[in-house]
């Protein structure tokens, strides 16, 4: 099965008057904008102008670009991808932000990138590593704005009152959820300028928020894409307008965008969401509707009190040594009443796939070279018996050969 980095060796020398800007491209550059471009990349209030993508790598030494652990090298592909061929290549980049606030919950990163065809990409980045990032992930479940959301339609505001021309806007995981929040709510001056919003694999909203804000003027242009097995994109997920893509793997490693099927020029789309799949999503969301703000924030504060009882700030961490966050985990939930721990029991399982799907693949590694070993001994052992076999028929025959012999030798009577 393709991915994004198959598609770029592909169609990276193919520019966009000869192939228009596709669903591919967007999902291309929403990765990109995981990239840490701190230092590199020029922040709004400097009033630069735009850095060509060729001048951060010129420049990747002084910077942590490819920090992100968890793709660190399919990031370097990509970014390499991107910068060999026509269709990229001439990229540039502006408005570059990124704020993490643990105390204030709030992890919000966005970058502007110009494209050849002198139009403008607003890309949001999802979901980091950091534990906080996948709290506010959940916390979108409020029906009051989070303090993301609200910064997504400052910056879509801000950018588009500094550059002129069609504007896309888009974003992986959360940042999906921040673009369609910006669209909906942006200046309409810039609202009517938008072509596409792209929302890959990115969360929801409740009903009230859909009601608040300008829903019905952006839904024709919402290109919402999940994998087979969602979590993320099916929290709260209120409207069927989505397109399913194939992916390479499991549960939740199919959020990563690097396992996602593409096929030529676009994704590699089947019918619908694993059954199984959505039937979980949608408990979860319904029971999450059912509840009132008061009760979805002590849930959410609960949820990752009970994973950061595992004494990591990270997700990379807390997959890395699982037997011991799960023991701590076990441990945290006995404390929370009945009904709230089975809803945490079931995001906690959903969260370990990435782990019990990383330990299938070792134990079948591990089998894999236990049967490797037992078919190189039972190798050696029929060479050891060939061998053997060679030498005794070679005794049998000097021992043929020397009853002859001695048979020769004996006196005629």
């Amino acid at each position: 099965m393709e991915t994004i980095i198959d598609y770029l060796a592909k169609y990276g020398d193919v520019s966009f008057s000869e192939k228009p800007f596709n669903d591919v491209d967007s999902l291309v550059l929403c990765q990109l904008s995981y990239l840490k471009f701190d230092g590199l990349v020029p922040q709004p209030k400097e009033n630069k102008p735009f850095l060509p993508l060729v001048e951060v790598k010129k420049r990747e030494q002084e910077g942590n670009l490819f920090a992100d652990e968890r793709y660190e090298k399919d990031n370097r592909a990509l970014f390499e991808g991107i910068l060999s061929g026509k269709r990229f290549g001439t990229l540039k980049l502006n408005f570059y932000i990124n704020e993490i606030d643990t105390e204030k919950e709030i992890q919000f990163s966005a970058v502007t990138f110009a494209l050849q065809d002198d139009s403008f990409y607003v890309a949001y980045r999802g979901t980091d590593e950091t534990i906080v990032g996948w709290k506010e992930d959940f916390g979108l479940a409020f029906s009051k704005p989070m303090p993301s959301q609200l910064s997504s339609v400052e910056y879509l505001d801000l950018v588009g009152g500094k550059v002129k021309g069609r504007l896309y806007t888009g974003g992986h995981s959360k940042g999906g959820n921040l673009a369609v929040y910006a669209a909906m709510n942006c200046q309409k001056e810039i609202q009517d300028r938008i072509l596409y919003i792209y929302s890959h694999d990115g969360p929801g909203f409740r009903p009230e928020i859909l009601k608040q804000c300008r829903y019905d003027a952006v839904a024709e242009r919402i290109r919402k894409i999940l994998p087979h097995s969602s979590l993320i994109g099916m929290l709260l997920e209120s409207h069927e307008n989505y397109q399913v893509v194939a992916s390479r793997s499991f549960g939740l490693l199919q959020h990563n965008p690097y396992t996602w099927g593409v096929e030529d020029d676009h994704f590699l789309y089947v019918d619908e969401i694993y059954s199984g799949r959505k039937f979980i999503d949608h408990t979860l969301s319904e029971w999450i509707l059912s509840q009132d703000d008061e009760h979805i924030r002590a849930f959410v504060d609960t949820l990752f009190k009970v994973i950061e009882a595992s004494e990591t700030d990270n997700l990379i961490d807390f997959a890395a040594d699982w037997k011991q966050s799960m023991n701590k985990v076990l441990a945290a939930v006995k404390e929370v009443d009945e009904p709230t721990r089975e809803i945490i029991k079931k995001i906690i399982r959903s969260l370990f796939d990435m782990t019990s799907e990383r330990i299938k693949r070792e134990f079948q590694s591990k089998a894999e070279t236990e049967l490797v070993k037992l078919s190189e001994k039972a190798e050696e052992n029929k060479i050891k018996f060939q061998e053997k076999a060679v030498e005794n028929k070679k005794k049998v025959q000097e021992l043929k050969s020397e009853k002859k012999k001695s048979k020769a030798k004996r006196p005629v009577s």
